[in-house]
């Protein structure tokens, strides 16, 4: 498979620098090359590339900028490139493939194109929050690992939760819950337009719940695999789900140091 790619960057010298680095890596090539950013977005258009190596600071249209421009489209794998470490976290929010500072050490660059052509053998295969099982999968190792692949395995759980809430009794989908958050011997359950108190353990509640489906990313919370459309760190280091809803859901310590190897 060849990867057709651009390379944009208003400075001659880094893109020259790029081009004999990717000669390393038969499968790319180099359609064509931009020194702005709104060159870059006509020819993202026009030209629909596989990837684009963008660099982040130009003037005008900067590489944020070019990202927004193009996602009306099917928008093409991204790896920044960048001389500015702090623009990594805004890199990672764009869902870029990697970012790699200037300049290119080639192992991290090998590193990137091992990334791009795993996304894009996985394009179309499986959604985003598919990926982000994976991603819990090696967060989670001895969570994912007690799954059964038994046909019955998901008849082991619950489909409808019966809550006792304000004298009221609510037969939950499972499917619709969003997220839970522990509370004592109390669960906060979270749908999309509901949220409701249940008198249970965390323990107890995970037990009726398909941990393909349903994982647990903090002491205090569950969250719905299928709900999850992004991971997004925070500017002091913590790491956050953001759910289809919009709510974000904190990932400890231990689960944020493993995504955030997926920016390095």
């Amino acid at each position: 498979m060849t990867i057709r790619t651009i390379l944009v960057d208003d400075e001659k010298l880094a893109i020259q620098g790029l081009t004999l680095r990717l000669e390393k890596f038969p499968d790319v090539e180099i359609i064509d090359t931009c020194s702005n950013g709104r060159e870059a977005i006509r020819k993202i258009k026009t030209e629909k590339p596989d990837l684009v190596f963008l660099d982040i600071q130009m003037p005008g249209f900067d590489g944020f900028s070019v990202v927004k421009g193009v996602m009306e489209l099917e928008p093409p794998l991204i790896v920044f490139v960048t001389a500015y470490q702090e623009h990594a976290v805004r890199a990672f929010e764009a869902n870029a493939v990697n970012y790699l500072m200037k300049p290119v050490d080639e192992d991290k660059l090998a590193d990137t194109m091992e990334r791009v052509r795993t996304r894009l053998a996985e394009k179309g295969a499986a959604g985003e929050a598919e990926k982000l099982k994976n991603v819990l999968a090696e967060v989670a190792p001895d969570a994912m690992d007690a799954v059964s692949d038994e046909p019955d395995h998901a008849a082991r759980y619950e489909k409808l939760i019966n809550i006792k809430d304000r004298g009221q009794i609510f037969r939950v989908d499972v499917d619709s819950i969003e997220r839970i958050e522990a509370a004592g011997d109390y669960m906060c359950i979270y749908t999309a337009d509901n949220s409701l108190i249940l008198r249970e353990t965390m323990k107890d509640l995970e037990r009726r719940l398909d941990p393909r489906v349903f994982q647990r990313v903090h002491r205090s919370w569950i969250v719905n695999l299928n709900q999850v459309r992004q991971v997004k760190p925070h500017t002091n280091g913590e790491c956050f789900l953001v759910l289809d809803s919009g709510a974000d859901v904190k990932v400890s310590r231990s689960y944020r140091d493993v995504v955030a190897r997926f920016v390095h």
